[in-house]
């Protein structure tokens, strides 16, 4: 049987990768397994209220006719993003997906062809790098280098006739890194300039440190010839295996996202929806204190790393999300997870997963430890940098 030689050349996951080193720690201690960012608690009870008279309703598990989602998700998520932007939104511009990997996937399929290219800044999140390069459109890095932050001209030097759309992940992952409202709407001047699309992928926009809008681009009349917005519901209300997140865009894309997601999945799943609506509706307050959680420990990880543990250093955090450097120059990243994860029993992803190059650096979920946790971890990285 002959495979298709995109998927071959792609790297496997990087998730799965790390999770496979676990069966071959010391087990000297506890695993911290600071890998993927899931929350380890339940969604809110009013969620779960919600799911099982969902699953107990004998139309509960009949597709949602309307592929675009169900009309109450739309409105209600609609209203949430006018809220917290600032902006009109309305229903037209949600399209609900199984998450918001397939969002970007379908996204891409409507915008490009193969050849095309998406101009990608670096770190990228390593699913959006791994879906073009098997579809056969070129990523294009932008790397923003010390600042961090993709400026317009440097994003502008890489535009061709074959790009399509820039991507921007804020709050980054893997960086954390939030990408300030006036930069985003001079990303959005160039894309509009240019006649490209700006992808925000905005999963993690609860967990910043404000309550401010994350950018002011759905105030302008004409956001959605111009911007795309992709969101998840699964971080902000503990629900990521249902399967829900959404589009936000111009209602001819969605007519376009839709013909994709018939021949995918038909629709996202049903009772995925049902859980997003509970949460926006009836959870808007569980959010918050979930978000101020998560907040607590991005702010107390940046104190215990501010010492530089055993020489790693942190350069960024953010979101749900650390990003590291380690000491060990003459290593490779690789090498480093594996020592931390057989010798210290700590589990990360490696940086060069969301790079085209090995940096040194680590990436870390803080929404999988808790402050003692994560002194533990700082400790460990202590111990790891001391051998």
């Amino acid at each position: 049987m002959r495979l298709n030689p995109l998927t071959v050349q792609v790297a496997d996951s990087p998730i799965g990768m790390a999770q496979s080193l676990v069966e071959h720690r010391a087990k000297k201690r506890d695993l911290l397994d600071l890998a993927q960012a899931a929350p380890r608690y339940p969604a809110a009870p009013q969620v779960l209220e919600h799911v099982v008279a969902t699953a107990r309703d004998p139309r509960g598990g009949e597709y949602v006719v309307n592929v675009a989602g169900l009309p109450h998700l739309r409105e209600a998520f609609a209203a949430d993003l006018a809220e917290a932007y600032r902006g009109p939104v309305r229903a037209e511009h949600v399209f609900v997906t199984a998450g918001c990997n397939q969002a970007f996937c379908l996204v891409a399929g409507a915008l490009a062809r193969p050849g095309d290219e998406f101009i990608l800044v670096l770190p990228y999140y390593f699913n959006h790098d791994m879906w073009l390069r098997m579809n056969d459109i070129r990523p294009v890095y932008l790397d923003p280098g010390d600042e961090r932050l993709p400026t317009p001209e440097a994003a502008e030097a890489l535009i061709t006739a074959r790009t399509r759309a820039i991507v921007v992940v804020t709050p980054g992952n893997p960086s954390g890194v939030v990408v300030p409202p006036d930069r985003i709407a001079a990303l959005a001047e160039l894309a509009a300039r240019r006649g490209i699309a700006l992808i925000l992928d905005e999963t993690y926009r609860s967990f910043r440190d404000t309550d401010e809008p994350a950018h002011a681009l759905f105030a302008d009349p004409g956001w959605a010839e111009t911007m795309i917005s992709l969101h998840s519901f699964s971080k902000e209300f503990a629900i990521p295996g249902y399967r829900v997140g959404a589009v936000v865009g111009s209602p001819e894309l969605s007519r376009q996202l839709a013909k994709l997601l018939d021949c995918v999945a038909i629709c996202a799943p049903r009772i995925g929806q049902e859980a997003a609506w509970a949460g926006l509706t009836r959870a808007r307050e569980w959010r918050r204190e979930r978000a101020r959680e998560i907040a607590d420990r991005r702010h107390w990880f940046g104190k215990l790393m501010a010492e530089r543990p055993g020489g790693f250093e942190l350069l960024s955090v953010g979101g749900l999300f650390g990003w590291l450097r380690h000491p060990f120059g003459g290593w490779a990243t690789e090498e480093v997870v594996r020592e931390l994860v057989v010798e210290y029993d700590t589990l990360v992803i490696p940086g060069n997963a969301f790079l085209p190059d090995d940096r040194g650096t680590l990436r870390i979920s803080l929404s999988n430890a808790d402050r003692a946790e994560l002194t533990d971890f700082t400790e460990r990285l202590a111990a790891a940098g001391a051998y």
